[in-house]
């Protein structure tokens, strides 16, 4: 691949958030705070999973994963952001701007693709709870996995190969605190109708129809527990589907708003802080919603920080 044929721009710079410059420093420090609690928090996770073997059922396997896949998909933006707020330095290579635009579509299609693969195992587990152990086999957990990465290589490496054959002469200042696809198309001097199409089209495929399958399951759920007229019956649907619902809806909807309703070059500030829950709040939230909060995950910590505090 030739870069120099198809743009002449060597570097991006990032004009990064929308903040005054005398705050800076607070917001570097929170900012920091969020990543190091977004990667300690699902470190800890998979940390937890791995010792335990009470936790080795398909749930926290998919778990595993999405803790995994949310320090990846954080680490893609985060530690870049926060060196250009310490040292003021906005720019950004081609190759590292391209390179940063595949691995965030990459673990994002992941994270789609994880979520809704959890989802499908709650349904099962308390839709069809005779049956559970059989359906949700070791080998289709692995399947489920594998299909996730393969098809968001797939989708992630189609948007790329499409931007790379865009050229880019001139204007090379991104109103974002990373390489953002929407904001690069609106720097291309070339036509980008094809890249807007497959947008459009692979966005249903991994966002759109796994976030429908989710409320789909969820909401099986729902009617599943609900037809047992007992107030335990309600509120196990509500701790079922309440705090994942909530996150979901924080994650697709902001990505949906994002991408299928981009605003217009003058509101560039709604798509940077929208893009800062989906980077940095929603997977600094799944370890405390997904797992600290969950009796078996706090039971797997007991004895770790027990075992550790009576070993010799």
């Amino acid at each position: 691949m030739r870069r120099d044929n198809q743009s002449n721009v060597s570097e991006f710079l990032l004009l990064g958030l929308p903040i005054w410059p005398e705050h800076q420093g607070v917001y570097y420090a929170l900012f920091l705070g969020m990543y190091l609690i977004t990667v300690l928090g699902n470190l800890l996770i998979i940390l937890l999973i791995r010792l335990d073997s009470r936790l080795h059922t398909s749930m926290y396997f998919f778990l595993s994963h999405l803790a995994f896949t949310d320090v990846s998909f954080s680490s893609v933006t985060a530690p870049k952001m926060l060196m250009n707020m310490q040292t003021q330095r906005q720019s950004i290579s081609y190759a590292g701007c391209i390179s940063q635009v595949y691995f965030f579509l990459f673990f994002g299609d992941i994270d789609s693709f994880l979520l809704t693969s959890m989802a499908y195992d709650r349904y099962v587990a308390i839709c069809h709870p005779l049956h559970y152990t059989t359906i949700m086999s070791q080998s289709l957990c692995f399947l489920l996995v594998i299909v996730s990465w393969v098809l968001s290589f797939a989708s992630a490496l189609l948007h790329t190969l499409l931007l790379v054959h865009l050229s880019f002469c001139g204007d090379n200042i991104v109103p974002h605190f990373f390489c953002d696809l929407s904001a690069l198309l609106k720097l291309s001097s070339s036509d980008t109708s094809t890249n807007e199409l497959v947008i459009l089209t692979v966005g249903v495929l991994v966002i759109t129809l796994p976030f429908l399958c989710i409320l789909v399951s969820y909401g099986r759920i729902g009617a599943t527990i609900l037809r047992v007229p007992s107030t335990k019956g309600v509120c196990k649907a509500l701790s079922t589907c309440g705090s994942h619902l909530s996150v979901v809806s924080l994650y697709y909807g902001a990505i949906i708003g994002l991408y299928f309703f981009p605003s217009s070059r003058d509101s560039n500030d709604k798509d940077v802080i929208v893009a800062i829950l989906y980077t940095l709040v929603t997977p600094m939230l799944n370890p405390f919603i997904y797992s600290l909060r969950n009796r078996d995950m706090k039971g797997a910590l007991g004895n770790i920080l027990n075992r550790c505090a009576f070993s010799p």
